[in-house]
């Protein structure tokens, strides 16, 4: 299943993101959480940065899936980002990373946080979807792109 739109609303698909490193990156996607799932942005970026102190989530072909676990979300949720400029993440292939899916998940989400990491990670590898994402105009289109209708007509 390609579709991740369970994961993500249109308003938490941002396009060219101003970020001049990681912690300021954790900031805005932090920002963006608060308005599009509620979420505490203290909170947000202070997860995400323990998270990245255990090991970069850049994890190669200039994308990153920062992740935290956060008390009082509903369901596993998720952010896309599309950087304006590739940022230095650490990734595992020494790349900068230009497109980045934050994944917040409840704190008792263990299997379904995973199920989730998972499938994102997957599509994220696809590299004909990763060119789809570079050249997408539009934080619609962008949206568009991890949508059902989207992988329908791409069938």
């Amino acid at each position: 299943m390609h579709d991740l739109s369970d994961l993500l609303r249109p308003e938490g698909v941002l396009k060219d993101v101003a970020a001049a490193n990681k912690k300021n990156l954790f900031q805005q996607l932090a920002t963006t959480a608060a308005e599009t799932l509620g979420a505490d942005p203290k909170l947000v970026a202070e997860r995400l940065a323990a998270r990245e102190k255990l090991g970069s989530t850049g994890f190669g072909g200039g994308v990153a899936i920062p992740h935290a676990k956060l008390d009082g979300l509903a369901a596993v949720a998720g952010v896309f980002v599309r950087l304006a400029q590739p940022i230095e993440f650490d990734a595992v292939d020494d790349l900068p990373v230009d497109l980045v899916f934050m994944l917040l998940s409840p704190t008792a989400a263990g299997a379904d946080h995973l199920k989730a990491l998972a499938r994102v990670s997957r599509r994220m590898r696809d590299r004909p979807f990763l060119a789809k994402l570079r050249g997408a105009g539009s934080p619609d289109a962008l949206y568009a792109l991890f949508s059902a209708d989207a992988a329908r007509d791409a069938a």
